[in-house]
């Protein structure tokens, strides 16, 4: 007798929620991950005149970087007699961006100079240079959106060009928010049409924040996921700050190499004098 085909009853698939579908077909303005960073370059030691100098592109940010000194501080009267002033200037070339900007500082220069020297002053040991100074100057030549956090890893891989002495490179990322999507690396366009926009500066070796600043509204859920997303596109930006440095003096940092064992150098033997010499 033959056997009746038997059939499997397979469970209807539940159709996809239109939540769900735009959810899965939704992809940032530029086509990246939201996790994803923009195409990142660092060189040093690019300005022969400078101390220490740095170049960064950002994406479109093309960003330049100079270090002068320690120096003697002027005004004298600025001096602090226990530790080094760091001072840093941020300006923006009036051709950086469309429309042409003026070339005068405005408030804008003036608060992210600031957001700037907070955000470097804790890993530079300034207590070694006491009246005197160091300044950092960036000048934007490109803009493309967030140039406050390009500008800050210009200025630590310039402060090390320039032989400063530091505790960590301090590496800067921004997370923000745009159709209730968390988003790493804002570009020109996700800032500004953002919900939100929240850029820190982190020290990876010491696990230690440096700047935290926000605009727009997070939930706290949406601050703690946005705080851990900045810090692992920091830790990625921290590795290109090395190898830039690595790059330029062309040796390896000790914890990139295995250290030599130590070995006591064995004693000569003395040649044994014959029988009747004295």
């Amino acid at each position: 007798m033959s056997k009746k085909p038997t059939t499997k009853k397979t469970a209807a698939r539940k159709p996809r929620s239109k939540k769900a579908e735009k959810a899965a077909s939704w992809k940032r303005n530029d086509g990246r991950a939201f996790d994803e960073l923009r195409t990142l370059k660092i060189e040093s030691g690019v300005l022969p005149n400078a101390d220490g100098s740095a170049y960064i592109e950002m994406g479109r940010n093309k960003i330049l970087c100079g270090v002068f000194g320690p120096r003697e501080m002027h005004p004298k009267h600025q001096a602090r007699p226990n530790e080094a002033v760091l001072r840093c200037r941020y300006h923006m070339a009036p051709f950086s961006v469309d429309p042409r900007r003026s070339p005068a500082p405005s408030r804008r220069d003036q608060e992210i100079s600031m957001v700037m020297r907070s955000a470097l002053e804790p890993a530079v040991f300034l207590e070694r240079y006491p009246r005197a100074s160091i300044d950092v100057y960036i000048e934007v030549l490109e803009a493309d959106g967030g140039t406050r956090c390009a500008s800050i890893n210009a200025a630590a891989v310039a402060l090390v060009d320039a032989g400063i002495p530091m505790k960590d490179l301090v590496a800067s990322c921004a997370v923000g928010k745009i159709e209730d999507k968390l988003i790493v690396d804002l570009g020109d366009y996700e800032d500004k049409k953002g919900q939100s926009d929240m850029p820190i500066a982190y020290m990876p070796k010491l696990n230690k924040v440096t700047l935290l600043q926000m605009d727009g509204t997070l939930s706290t859920d949406e601050a703690e996921k946005a705080l851990n997303l900045a810090i692992e596109g920091c830790k990625k930006v921290y590795e290109i700050q090395r190898e830039a440095l690595k790059k330029k003096y062309g040796i390896d940092q000790p914890q990139d190499k295995p250290q030599k064992e130590y070995q006591p150098e064995e004693p000569e033997e003395e040649p044994q004098k014959e029988e009747g010499q004295q």
